[in-house]
């Protein structure tokens, strides 16, 4: 009766290192979006690098070249990323009682703790598995993020401006992968519409990039009164 169950823990191991793989690829490559949109920007290929070996999470990188392409502050830029990254300190709370690492060990994961490496471990029915898939995931991510963010800050430097090409797009193409399953229930389609008109509302009358800080504060506003609702 116990005999299988090696086997199937194997299959199990092999199909979240295969998954994760394909998610560490396909996220990877779009590096190279990241490469070229930040060159043409205005940041050099050794700040394009630095941002994706520290700073490591695409859609605050994204924001934060986005707010600089189009004209605003350096400080606008930042304040937008950390307003996007704070979804990274939620998945923090959610994995760390799920891997269960201390000390090194966890500093280090802290640093993989994105979209994908949280996806591809929350619904693991073991600790193990979720392991398997979070550094999978993360780890493999962070490699080919870093090496083709390198390339493609390369390739728009000696190619030029890359918005003649349309890559420029792949800002706008980020933020709108992150929205998009959001949109699946009423309750994200109208918050959705809220946040785009209050940030239309006030593109004429704020700096470039505090339209967003004040779209995301339309989703906090109803987060609390949400939160205020649920014990009735």
């Amino acid at each position: 009766m116990t005999g299988p169950l090696p086997d199937q823990a194997h299959d199990a191991h092999r199909r979240v290192v295969r998954d994760s793989l394909g998610v560490a690829v396909a996220t990877g490559l779009y590096g190279a979006s990241f490469g070229a949109v930040s060159v043409a920007s205005g940041l050099d290929v050794v700040q394009t690098c630095a941002l994706s070996l520290l700073m490591f999470t695409g859609a605050s990188q994204f924001a934060l070249v986005g707010v600089l392409g189009s004209g605003g502050s350096a400080v606008t830029g930042a304040l937008t990323a950390a307003l996007l990254g704070t979804r990274n300190t939620l998945y923090g709370l959610r994995l760390a009682p799920l891997l269960a690492w201390r000390g090194p060990r966890r500093l280090a994961a802290a640093h993989l703790v994105i979209d994908e490496s949280t996806a591809m471990s929350i619904t693991r029915p073991t600790r193990a598995l979720a392991r398997t898939g979070f550094l999978t995931t993360g780890v493999g991510v962070f490699v080919l993020w870093n090496l083709f963010t390198l390339l493609g800050a390369v390739g728009g430097s000696v190619m030029g401006d890359p918005r003649t090409y349309g890559l420029d797009a792949a800002v706008g193409g980020a933020f709108l992968a992150l929205l998009w399953p959001r949109l699946q229930d009423a309750h994200g389609r109208r918050l959705g519409l809220a946040a785009a008109a209050v940030a239309l509302l006030v593109v004429p009358l704020v700096p470039s990039g505090l339209p967003v800080l004040v779209a995301g504060s339309v989703a906090l506003l109803a987060g609390v009164l949400h939160g205020r609702r649920a014990p009735a």
